[in-house]
């Protein structure tokens, strides 16, 4: 019989991998504590409606990625591809956004149909933010600030890039729109074949086209920034005077423009060419007409979202994650004798006690490779616990040397004092 497989492009989190999604999303969360913002989990199925509606029929993800099926009652649901409209259904439903500012977060897996590659999956994880009910540019800059504490943080700022670009309102990108579809139709033999498929449906996208001919034919465009409001100028003349004063570096990308069709004003992307071709670790913007397009009341909101296997595939390339998070263990608690396993097993839970947050493995189920098994663990301590003239006695060890014999009652006591 055939071995059942992950299904490609679903990949399992292993035990050795997961210290290090515990260290990111614990960086994640001490940041966004930080700043005031709550959490709100939402379920991995939406109604596809909400997708077509908020992303776009004649886009990329809807057309081709979302994994759509029917349900016993014929009704379509769908496997969320992204989680700013599932957030937006959320805060609707259940009130908490008419009149009202949120900062909210969420993590979780999405799902999108395509071709696996390193950094991308068809099932991937993301950490979003989204906030809500506030329209100046201060709220902008707040999220970005955040996200370039976070980069501190972790202890890659130096090998991120942000780069930013205002789309203005949607009148003035309809308008915009119009020009660059008229500028190109005039050369649409000269565009690739995704481009040539995107004058028709999403137009701007065309701007991220990575194809060199494609890219200097768009030299000649027309450029956005010629058709921006005035509240769309200053707004984002605003921004920029935030982020200088907060020593905040960006590069202005007037191509810059995001994959879905909801965004409006600031976009932003943080970049990095230590990945090869998945350079954005980060990405988002600002999105006042979603609510209003999904039912809600007109609603200001701005928001980003970060790939977690793509943070941490840059985490491990810059060689930055923290030695003591590889160690998932403090202690490991062996008996020199199966007579000495029930008072062994008595000792973890006394460490337990008196030694919060001490993380203690127990070698369980016979005697054999007490060494070989340790080691395995990476614990940087080894406890032997034997029998000598009637006393149990703590034979220490600590990163495979010998250090100490104490009796058992004064271990707890030794442990406390090597950790301060």
């Amino acid at each position: 019989m055939a071995k059942i497989k992950a299904i490609r492009g679903m990949n399992d989190i292993l035990p050795d991998q997961t210290p290090v999604w515990h260290f990111l999303e614990n960086s994640v969360k001490s940041v966004l504590g930080a700043y005031g913002y709550s959490e709100i989990r939402m379920p991995i199925v939406e109604q596809t409606d909400l997708f077509k509606r908020s992303i776009g029929e004649v886009t990329d993800i809807v057309e081709k990625e979302m994994y759509t099926f029917e349900d016993r009652n014929g009704e379509s649901l769908t496997l969320r591809p992204e989680g700013t409209a599932s957030c937006v259904r959320a805060g609707e439903e259940h009130g908490l956004l008419f009149n009202q500012a949120q900062r909210l977060w969420y993590q979780g897996p999405m799902f999108r149909y395509e071709k696996p590659q390193k950094g991308r999956y068809r099932q991937f994880h993301q950490i979003g933010v989204e906030t809500f009910g506030m329209s100046a540019a201060d709220i902008d800059a707040e999220v970005i600030m955040l996200s370039a504490r976070l980069w501190k943080q972790l202890g890659i700022i130096d090998s991120v890039t942000l780069q930013l670009n205002s789309l203005g309102s949607n009148e003035a990108r309809t308008e915009y729109k119009a020009a660059l579809v008229e500028y190109l139709s005039a050369r649409k033999d000269q565009l690739d074949e995704d481009s040539q498929r995107r004058l028709s449906s999403n137009p701007l996208r065309i701007l991220d086209s990575k194809d060199p001919q494609t890219q200097s034919l768009l030299d000649g465009a027309p450029s956005l920034s010629d058709y921006l409001d005035d509240e769309s100028r200053e707004h984002f003349a605003d921004l920029c005077e935030m982020l200088d004063q907060a020593g905040i570096a960006y590069e202005l990308n007037p191509r810059l423009v995001r994959g879905l069709d909801y965004y409006c004003k600031t976009v932003f992307e943080w970049v990095t060419d230590k990945l090869g071709a998945q350079g954005t670790v980060c990405a988002g913007g600002r999105y006042d007409g979603l609510v209003k397009q999904l039912g809600g009341r007109p609603t200001p909101a701005v928001g980003f979202a970060m790939g977690v296997e793509r943070l941490i595939l840059l985490l491990e390339t810059l060689a930055v994650i923290p030695e003591s998070v590889k160690q998932p263990f403090d202690l490991y608690l062996a008996a020199e004798h199966k007579g000495l396993q029930q008072p062994l097993m008595v000792l973890a839970e006394q460490l337990r006690d008196e030694i919060p947050g001490l993380r203690v493995r127990v070698h369980c189920s016979g005697l054999k490779n007490i060494s070989s098994k340790a080691r395995q663990t990476g614990a940087p301590w080894v406890v032997l616990v034997r029998e000598e003239n009637g006393s149990l006695l703590a034979n220490l060890w600590y990163n495979s040397e010998p250090t100490y014999d104490v009796q058992v009652n004064k271990l707890s006591g030794l442990l406390l004092q090597q950790q301060a």
